[in-house]
């Protein structure tokens, strides 16, 4: 996934079901210089989600251990 976000990273976005980001990330990604932004964007999105379930599978572990 983290290869499609730096090489299409519109497509990273839709994937993940975050259509209107996409078509913004696609806009930005049509220019030659705006590639590396989005590009960059693409990964941190994709990082940070990764980190938010990653949090989520923390939080109902502790939950569920302490109830």
């Amino acid at each position: 996934m983290t290869l499609i976000a730096i090489f299409f990273p519109f497509l990273s976005f839709m994937l993940r079901g975050r259509v209107l980001t996409g078509l913004i990330c696609l806009i930005l990604q049509i220019t030659l210089i705006g590639w590396i932004p989005a590009a960059i964007w693409a990964v941190i999105s994709l990082q940070n989600a990764r980190a938010d379930r990653r949090n989520e599978k923390l939080i109902k572990a502790i939950k569920k251990h302490k109830g």
